[in-house]
């Protein structure tokens, strides 16, 4: 697939591109760059593998700018990355695609951008735009889904997802390395070592990188979200396990006394008094109910229970 870069993405034959100083797109299975890369003369030496494809990055070469893109599935995390390589020049970017990722992306981008000042600086940024262009919608899904977690336990209730939870935490440490890596390849293409771009059409870069500073700066804060609800969620079992325990104090040390009683008169002393009185039962009675209000009474008022 070949489009100039026009007032909307034109899709045009690969002869076109010869004819004419119009800044172009070209999209290249592997294979198909391998037999035309010669056509483009960008002097690139090095054949781009998918299977070398583990970030997304931008290096600058003598005559052209080099990269890859590993774009996390934002909807099935964590299916593998959707992986594609790009060259570029002042003459326009070419995009080696296998998986078909790259036309899905222009498709997108023909059905809803329309430029008055058309370049391929403000066809990369809107390129770049549509790899994140839900991801602000998908912050905000993620923060309201911590937030039922967070009332969850809030309520003290049993069923919390703590898979869930971790779930979220991995998905949004992808996305921020993945920011962190679409900074950086931002960072190159407004450095413009090869004065490929016009000067003024950098600001397009600085616009994109001012967005991805935020995404990031929002994914961290997620992240630290979920780490403080575990956290938090840690807080209200040990508070719970000390209810348990402070329980188990106060009935132990209730029933202590009674412990000692029932022990003392449990030894059957020939000459024990008390044994043979009229009114030995009843009064332990009484005074084993005593010592169990008593010690009620007294737990109450130090507020231990």
């Amino acid at each position: 697939m070949f489009y100039w870069i026009e007032e909307t993405l034109k899709e045009v034959t690969r002869e076109n591109l010869n004819n004419t100083d119009k800044q172009y797109v070209a999209v290249l299975t592997f294979e198909e760059w391998k037999a035309n890369r010669d056509s483009f003369e960008m002097g690139i030496d090095i054949d781009p593998i998918v299977a070398d494809i583990y970030t997304t990055k931008a290096e600058v070469n003598y005559d052209s700018l080099t990269g890859s893109f590993s774009i996390p599935n934002r909807k099935k995390f964590p299916e593998e990355d959707a992986k594609f390589a790009f060259a570029l020049d002042e003459k326009g970017i070419v995009f080696i695609d296998d998986k078909g990722t790259v036309n899905e992306i222009l498709n997108s981008i023909k059905l809803t951008k329309k430029w008055k000042l058309p370049s391929l600086e403000r066809f990369i940024y809107d390129f770049l735009d549509q790899i994140i262009k839900d991801d602000l919608r998908l912050m905000e899904k993620y923060e309201l889904e911590l937030n039922e977690i967070e009332q969850t336990i809030m309520a003290e209730e049993d069923s919390f997802p703590s898979g869930r939870l971790n779930q979220i935490r991995n998905d949004i440490r992808d996305l921020r390395i993945h920011y962190e890596q679409l900074i950086d390849l931002g960072q190159e293409l407004e450095e413009n070592e090869n004065n490929f771009f016009k000067q003024e059409n950098l600001r397009y870069f600085k616009m994109f990188l001012s967005r991805m500073s935020r995404l990031h700066d929002n994914s961290a804060s997620l992240r630290d979200y979920t780490m403080q609800l575990r956290d938090l969620y840690k807080a209200h079992l040990d508070i719970k396990q000390n209810r348990i325990m402070t329980i188990l104090t106060v009935v132990t040390t209730i029933f202590m006394p009674l412990t000692l009683i029932a022990g003392w008169y449990g030894m059957n002393f020939r000459y024990m008094p008390e044994l043979e009185w009229k009114m030995g039962y009843p009064i332990v009675i009484v005074i084993s109910l005593m010592i169990a209000v008593g010690g009620l009474w007294f737990f109450k008022k130090k507020k231990w229970l």
